[in-house]
């Protein structure tokens, strides 16, 4: 940026696994519609990738960081140069598949397993399941937060409803939450875990959404926002007040159609970018991010 461009820079990582791949996602249309909110927010400029391959390039004057991702995570090193960056100032913005990263095969089945790494520590989510697509409803914890202004108390939604295990749960402000005892995945259907880490104390909360403070930044993570379409789609089964003629429908939009959702993203960035602006170290800025 020039020095008369006082707009915040933003980062916005969309892409699957491999690099490339939608990964059962419609990646162009989560892109596009990203893109668009970004534009529409006049404080903001966008740098755009695929993973976080590039991370060392684009985040140090970056002043939000959000990512859609269905796969990519960030290595060892990626993570140190994302927590240096968070302590700094920086503020991320993590969407639905984030919360994932790498998934390991179980026994000699095609089952697989979620494998917890750094970066769900500097996240604090870890994603376990979720079961097939279907409609339910979110409820908002906090009414008086600026991520949820003008967000309807509850709404309902069609989507994945993400099963996710807070890693700090006493550093977590809980925005977003769901209503839901049990699994209700059929057998075989999903990724496999040991135990339902995902309920709240009360045996049928489930969050959905939270902010935590990462040193003089922070990160807010929102589990809403399955799309795909006819060339992406692979999901095996939906609920059946989801399915178009008994089959999963071929272009789904899920909670990218709720305009309770928008207006979640709208604030996000938001708050991403509206208030002071990241206080980079000497290091990142010339680009020595590796030796934290």
């Amino acid at each position: 940026m020039t020095t008369n461009d006082m707009r915040s820079q933003v980062h916005l990582i969309v892409g699957g696994y491999p690099p490339g791949a939608s990964a059962g996602h419609d990646m162009d249309y989560a892109r596009v519609r990203l893109s668009n909110l970004l534009q529409e927010a006049a404080q903001a400029h966008t740098t755009v990738s695929n993973d976080f391959a590039d991370l060392e390039r684009w985040l140090p004057a970056s002043q939000l960081l959000i990512t859609y991702v269905a796969g990519p995570f960030p290595d060892e090193q990626q993570n140190r140069l994302l927590c240096e960056w968070l302590d700094g100032g920086g503020r991320w913005l993590a969407l639905h598949g984030t919360s994932g990263g790498k998934a390991a095969p179980v026994g000699d089945n095609r089952r697989r397993k979620m494998v917890k790494m750094a970066h769900h520590q500097t996240l604090g989510a870890f994603f376990l399941n979720h079961p097939p697509l279907c409609k339910f409803r979110v409820d908002v914890a906090d009414h008086y937060h600026p991520l949820t202004s003008g967000v309807p108390a509850s709404f309902e939604v069609a989507d994945e409803l993400y099963m996710i295990e807070l890693q700090q749960p006493s550093e977590s402000h809980v925005l977003l939450t769901t209503q839901l005892e049990k699994d209700p995945s059929p057998a075989g259907f999903g990724f496999v875990y040991d135990k339902d880490t995902s309920l709240l104390p009360d045996g049928k909360t489930r969050v959905l959404g939270y902010i935590r403070n990462f040193g003089k930044g922070a990160v807010t993570y929102v589990a809403l926002g399955h799309c795909h379409g006819p060339a992406n789609n692979v999901q095996p089964l939906v609920d059946a007040s989801e399915a178009r003629d008994g089959a999963t429908p071929k272009a789904f939009r899920g909670a990218w159609e709720s305009p309770a959702f928008e207006r979640l993203l709208r604030n996000a960035i938001e708050w991403g970018t509206g208030e002071r602006p990241v206080e980079l170290s000497r290091d990142l800025l010339l680009g020595k991010a590796g030796a934290v």
